[in-house]
């Protein structure tokens, strides 16, 4: 029997990194770390080994598709696929922060929303059947959409929504901010909610997207972090 393994992105700290700790004392297999820098993660790997713990590490920056692809054909290799993934990776501007708002759409939505959809795009068709994909999400999600226009509300959570057309409803909002017309688009101005809002409706999306075969079983589970 291979040995199972779980993969958590962006882990070299925070939410990531507490996570990894949990499953590095009750999951029944190889827990990896991830991170953009080599440096930092190998640090956190170091870090929970002082601890008595085991954690891996392989350098993951899910900006980058190369880097996407290359950790994907790593884990298929290794273990013939990915038991639990956990997309914790994600980026959020300091409310006291000055750079425009029109870059902060940009790089969240790219980051929070591109980013991991690319994730699934190809890690999905690696999860083994009775595996489970994670995406940690946030309650700012709900409530963003919340504050949406009615006609942004509708499209959002219209049963028939298809993934190219949340992908343009994410393009939109960006589009938008860089013209200072977002509001008067319907959207509330907050780029990481935005960006949360399409992760959340997004999956199911995707779940339903050409990404599932007869084969595709796994548990999906919603994590809300404030």
């Amino acid at each position: 029997m291979s040995t199972k393994v779980a993969v958590v992105t962006g882990s070299n700290k925070g939410i990531g990194f507490a996570i990894v700790r949990a499953l590095c004392k009750q999951f029944q297999g190889d827990v990896y770390i991830t991170s953009r820098d080599v440096g930092r993660g190998q640090a956190a790997v170091e870090s929970l080994a002082s601890e008595g713990l085991k954690p891996l590490f392989h350098q993951l920056d899910i900006n980058d598709l190369n880097s996407i692809i290359t950790a994907a054909a790593f884990f298929k290799e290794k273990y013939g696929g990915v038991d639990v993934l956990i997309n914790n990776a994600a980026i959020a501007f300091k409310v006291a922060d000055t750079t425009p708002f029109a870059t902060q759409a940009e790089v969240t939505m790219k980051t929070n929303f591109f980013a991991t959809r690319d994730m699934l795009t190809h890690f999905m068709p690696l999860i083994k059947a009775g595996g489970r994909v994670v995406n940690v999400s946030s309650f700012v999600g709900s409530r963003t959409l919340n504050n949406c226009s009615p006609e942004l509300q509708q499209r959002f959570r219209s049963e028939d929504l298809t993934e190219d057309e949340l992908v343009g409803l994410m393009q939109r909002f960006v589009e938008k901010a860089k013209k200072d017309e977002h509001k008067q688009d319907g959207w509330p101005e907050t780029a990481y909610g935005v960006s949360k809002t399409g992760l959340t409706v997004g999956f199911p999306v995707q779940l339903n997207s050409s990404l599932l075969t007869d084969n595709f079983s796994f548990n999906l589970c919603a994590v809300n972090v404030f």
